[in-house]
């Protein structure tokens, strides 16, 4: 093996918990960060052995990493390893220029800010603390502390919402111009407040959202964004002074590469293994306290696991799927009615699906797996 490239860090802790939020996450516990900080470094020193000498990603994900505490934040920061892009997810509110300064000066080139909307009554029904004011803010002070490449997340389909409150949404962030959007579906998730309390009603509008889904893409290719997964968009070369602004370290999840994560309930995939650590706060600390591993949930994701993955994930990529390697879980039959169909194109590095493909890229995916 030569190690993962790879790394994930996950930091618990929220000022409170939003309702439609499956995450592992825990609300407040300022007492406990410090303390948390020091078990995800020992973790790390445990699992280095892991990770290849050079890294080519890290990612702070929560929870809201910029809700730890600001000395345990940049602890951490500074114990990381080089890497070509390290980014840390934010919550506006949380943006402060102090926080801002801290990000920088800890070599964070990349930071993910959690708008959803721009539109209070939805942040409302979304349980979001954060007002449009603070994406604003936290933006500007971003840039101003010198981080250059800032990705903004916007949900639709918010029950309560109207095309209009969309097609503002999206005029905003094109106004900010930020490097990168991720733009998502709202999910009514098992098990949470969220879809106890609106989950018939996000089944009902199901049918709209198609057209969410394209006004979300005609809005932000025209501004000139690259569409290139399903979900996401970043800023065209010829717009970004010849920069790739894609997110790097979720390419290597979507072409299925190698990743290490750290941190309660983080899950690594690592030579064809996968685990889980136990989403237990209190068992992730006492086990590092003692020096040994938290426990884990493991399963062995060898065989056609990783292809059946690298088939689902890959085709959500604007760039081709290269077949040589997984022709057993491929229904090559399939695959050929669907070119008919003019959902899918073969070319020479592989297969991608076209514009009408992407749109019903689930079913299309479907389809082509064996």
């Amino acid at each position: 093996m030569n190690g993962a490239r790879h790394l994930y860090l996950h930091l618990p802790f929220c000022s409170s918990r939003c309702g439609y939020c499956d995450f592992v996450t825990v609300v407040g516990r300022r007492a406990d960060h410090a303390r948390y900080v020091d078990a995800v470094l020992q973790e790390l020193a445990l699992e280095r052995a892991l990770l290849a000498p050079a890294i080519d990603t890290i990612y702070l994900g929560g929870g809201t990493p910029t809700f730890t505490e600001p000395a345990a934040l940049d602890q951490l920061l500074r114990a990381l390893p080089d890497c070509d892009e390290l980014t840390v997810e934010a919550n506006p509110e949380t943006v402060t220029p102090e926080l801002a300064a801290l990000l920088a000066r800890n070599r964070v080139d990349r930071v993910s800010i959690g708008a959803q909307s721009f539109h209070t009554r939805l942040l409302d029904v979304l349980e979001r603390q954060a007002t449009p004011e603070d994406v604003r803010r936290a933006v500007h002070r971003l840039r101003d502390a010198g981080i250059g490449n800032i990705s903004i997340d916007l949900i639709y389909g918010i029950p309560g919402e109207e095309p209009a409150d969309l097609a503002r949404d999206l005029a905003e962030i094109v106004e900010l111009a930020p490097e990168h959007v991720s733009a998502y579906e709202l999910e009514a998730k098992p098990g949470t407040r969220f879809t106890h309390a609106h989950g018939d009603e996000l089944t009902q509008q199901a049918e709209a959202l198609e057209g969410s889904f394209e006004a979300v893409v005609d809005a932000l290719t025209g501004a000139g964004y690259r569409w290139y997964e399903t979900a996401n968009f970043c800023l065209a070369k010829e717009r970004a002074g010849g920069r790739d602004l894609r997110a790097r370290h979720n390419l290597g999840y979507w072409r299925g590469e190698d990743f290490l994560g750290i941190g309660v309930g983080a899950v690594s995939t690592i030579d064809n293994r996968r685990w889980r650590n136990a989403p237990s706060l209190a068992r992730y600390m006492a086990a590092l306290a003692e020096g040994r591993r938290p426990p884990r949930d493991v399963e062995d994701v060898g065989g056609s696991v990783r292809g059946v993955e690298r088939v689902m994930l890959g085709l959500r990529l604007d760039e081709p799927l290269q077949l040589s390697d997984l022709g057993s879980v491929v229904d090559g039959g399939e695959l050929e009615r669907l070119e008919r169909l003019g959902l899918v194109v073969r070319t020479e590095d592989g297969v991608v699906l076209t514009r009408r493909g992407r749109f019903v890229g689930g079913a299309v995916t479907a389809r082509v797996i064996a």
